[in-house]
């Protein structure tokens, strides 16, 4: 006797994730998924399955577990959160940088404590203002400040010429892009960026890191160096670097301008600023994805079984908001004595390189805006912004402000 096949569909469809680009409420999803399924089966952007990892405890996990690779999140035929917008050796940019030989110098350019640079950000942060004021009553505050303020400090970093800047930027938008398919328009970006990156290489104005890697191509040692390969170093760090400061910025004033009480106690006490910002970074929702990360072997993670070659994303909100690990996770507290512990730098061997530096660029950014603004308040209606979708930052498209 013959058996048919079962052909019933009674299993309910998995959840689609990124749940929501509103950047000024946590999905419901979150802590739902967090307190029944930690480890839940979704449904990517590029319609491929995944574990969605949503408690403190098991993202933390995860990313300190060498079993889960970013590298690895590239090669063909893996399942995907979305098609890639970079080539994909250059997934593993850090990894690509130490072993090329440099991290020293990628390192010493980002930190904060580089010669002039917070006097050049706070310079530049009371430069913007004032053009703010001039043009006012209403303005954009991510147009108008955040996205300059971030690529100024970034071309700064790179010793490439400030007006460089409007060139890189313009390729952010769909660089950042998450599509279900290949955009035609990121690799003609690309490789724009990389031909203007590597003609800096030769430019006897750049300085910075970009001019200490041009040296490098005089040293027997480095001869292993392409200008491509220096260049994609300049590219991907303005790149990434400019989407992470200038959207956790925007994120991080959207949340004060909706939380007032928040705001103004960095105003009255600017002493407050510096714990204010590690507080910002563990309850703002300016991560619109998640962290990717594919199983190398099969391991257990919380109660279930992830088979080697599955794709396991870290939802940073979910472990950020916790209260497993944050006590009343939704009170914004600047006495916390745990914030730092948040996973908005990610963690283990893929840690943010820069996460002083992004500490640095928005504290500086919110003691000159709330001195110089102290009555900055939004322009519209908080149901009025208007959220950027299919993006790997949630970041509103403009951010009327008055003052």
């Amino acid at each position: 006797m013959t058996t048919a096949p079962d052909t019933r569909t009674d299993h309910p469809p998995l959840p689609a994730f990124p749940f929501s680009w509103d950047g000024t409420q946590v999905p419901a999803e979150v802590a739902e998924l967090r307190e029944a399924t930690p480890v839940r089966r979704v449904r990517t952007i590029a319609g491929d399955e995944a574990w969605l990892v949503s408690s403190y405890e098991l993202c933390a996990q995860v990313l300190k577990d060498d079993r889960f690779s970013l590298k690895d999140t590239s090669a063909p035929g893996v399942p995907r959160q979305y098609a890639l917008t970079i080539p994909p050796e250059v997934v593993n940019n850090m990894g690509n940088i130490t072993g090329a030989g440099l991290r020293r110098a990628v390192m010493k350019a980002l930190n904060p404590k580089a010669p002039g640079l917070t006097d050049w950000l706070r310079a530049e942060a009371h430069r913007l203002v004032d053009l703010i004021v001039a043009d006012g009553p209403t303005a954009d505050l991510r147009g108008a400040f955040c996205e300059p303020y971030s690529a100024g400090m970034h071309c700064r970093i790179l010793g490439i010429p400030q007006t460089e800047a409007p060139a890189f930027l313009r390729s952010l938008d769909i660089a950042f892009m998450n599509s279900p398919c290949p955009i035609t328009g990121a690799r003609l970006n690309w490789d724009r960026d990389i031909a203007r990156m590597t003609a800096l290489l030769d430019d006897p104005a750049t300085h910075g890191l970009m001019g200490e890697l041009a040296a490098l191509r005089d040293d027997p040692d480095y001869a292993h160096l392409s200008d491509e390969m220096l260049a994609t170093v300049g590219v991907t760090l303005f790149g990434a670097g400019v989407i992470s400061t200038s959207g956790f910025l925007a994120m991080a004033l959207v949340y004060l301008l909706t939380h007032p009480i928040a705001r103004d106690l960095l105003r009255d006490r600017p002493d407050l600023i510096g714990p204010g910002v590690e507080e910002l970074l563990r309850v703002n929702l300016s991560i619109g994805d998640a962290l990717p990360r594919l199983a190398l072997e099969d391991v257990r993670l919380g109660d279930v079984d992830v088979r080697a070659g599955e794709l396991v994303l870290v939802l940073v909100e979910g472990a950020n908001l916790d209260p497993e690990k944050f006590p009343d996770p939704h009170r914004f507290d600047v006495h916390r004595d745990n914030t730092a512990d948040h996973l908005s730098f990610g963690g283990g061997a893929h840690y943010c390189p820069a996460t002083a530096l992004g500490r640095a660029h928005a504290r500086i950014a919110l003691e000159v805006l709330l001195d110089r603004l102290p009555d900055l308040a939004l322009a519209v209606p908080t149901s009025q912004l208007v959220w950027r979708t299919g993006f790997m930052k949630r970041i509103p498209e403009r951010l009327p402000v008055t003052w």
